[in-house]
């Protein structure tokens, strides 16, 4: 999620990332207008007044980041949220957009968002090597290394091998930042382990191998740490249905979102309309039920994906308003129903890199890029 936008607070030596900041800037309708109006005559290229699909693109792909998604052609999942968001823009029809337009779609979604970090705030930390330090020098550690070792299918597996699926056992509360990201494993954990003979670690492991090159490997990026701090971002959270219950239960709220979506949707001259769109629909009034984007958390995305099935949503039957609304309360109540049942936690450790380039037309300047690490 690109923190740049979010207010932080300090809370035990912690930045904490709640949304603030970006409230603070939509609720304040001169502040908010100077600043549309600013970014609306980055996007507009080519002077004309209104925004082109094209020009839309770049703020499409900031808002996705914004919501913590890989970047456009990653996955087929994250793509959909993309699309959708460029067809809240749009209205799913339209070429061009006008500045009104676009404030007031902007203003839907950053509110989305900044009550989602009220709900959900994000922890950022600061890895400096000094809590890897101390868990590799206690008596902790060789221990928790026997167990991590003992997991493994080990059986003519290489060190190199065990030592990189051992570095995803260590968690951030040890110290250690997420091995698998890209980023991390590159420029962290890589140069650490081409510093050990080839012949060394490419050899089948043992117990007593795996053991003592797992500690000079940790103690290697404990110094890469120190020369090189990795910024964090920490976030945890529950989806027990508790969000849509009370959708449900506010009748006016409901009725809002439905009648909105429902007035945006293409239809036929019988003013029926897909059950194909009974997705975009239902991902359009997400945030309202305290829900994910779908394609953002793989978890929540197969209970929804159930509840779609329950009733055919897939198969582009044609439906009139009233159908199609009722629809939607069924699929919103299995969904609400299984989370219920079976609350679903996620605990993720982003990375954050570098400032955002100037190129960027939607995140302030200040703005940092976050690449998620499960």
């Amino acid at each position: 999620m690109a923190a740049g936008w979010f207010g932080r607070r300090k809370s035990g030596g912690k930045a904490v990332v709640d949304g603030t900041e970006i409230q603070q800037l939509v609720e304040d309708k001169e502040a908010f207008s100077s600043y549309v109006e600013h970014k609306f005559h980055e996007l507009d290229r080519d002077r004309d007044g209104k925004l082109s699909v094209r020009e839309l693109q770049p703020a499409v792909a900031d808002i996705g980041a914004a919501l913590g998604l890989p970047t456009v052609g990653s996955s087929p999942d994250s793509d959909r949220v993309y699309s959708e968001v460029l067809s809240e823009f749009t209205h799913g029809k339209q070429e061009e957009v006008s500045k009104s337009e676009f404030e007031e779609v902007l203003s839907d979604i950053l509110l989305g968002v900044a009550a989602g970090l009220k709900r959900d705030p994000i922890v950022i930390l600061r890895i400096d090597g000094k809590d890897l330090k101390e868990f590799v020098e206690s008596s902790r550690f060789e221990p928790e290394a026997v167990s991590i070792f003992s997991g493994f299918d080990s059986d003519g597996v290489s060190l190199r091998k065990c030592l990189t699926m051992g570095l995803e056992q260590i968690s951030v509360e040890n110290g250690m930042p997420p091995a698998s990201d890209s980023w991390i494993s590159s420029k962290v954990v890589e140069p650490v382990l081409q510093s050990f003979p080839s012949d060394v670690i490419e050899q089948p492991a043992s117990q007593d191998a795996f053991l003592q090159l797992f500690k000079s490997l940790l103690v290697g990026i404990v110094e890469c740490l120190q020369e090189c701090p990795v910024i964090i971002a920490h976030s945890e959270n529950t989806f027990n249905g508790s969000g849509i219950r009370r959708l449900l239960a506010n009748k006016y709220e409901l009725d809002k979102l439905l009648d909105e979506a429902w007035r945006e949707l293409p239809k036929d001259h019988h003013h029926k309309s897909s059950t194909e769109y009974l997705r975009i629909t239902a991902d359009k009034i997400a945030a309202s039920a305290d829900l994910p984007p779908y394609g953002a958390v793989p978890q929540v995305d197969a209970v929804v994906d159930e509840a779609f099935k329950s009733v055919s949503a897939d198969e582009g039957k044609l439906a009139k308003e009233e159908e199609f609304k009722k629809l939607i309360k069924v699929i919103l109540g299995s969904i609400m129903l299984q989370l219920e049942g079976n609350p679903i936690f996620v605990s993720s450790n982003s990375v954050v890199h570098e400032p955002l380039d100037s190129s960027s037309t939607l995140l302030p300047p200040s703005s940092v890029a976050i690449s998620k690490a499960g």
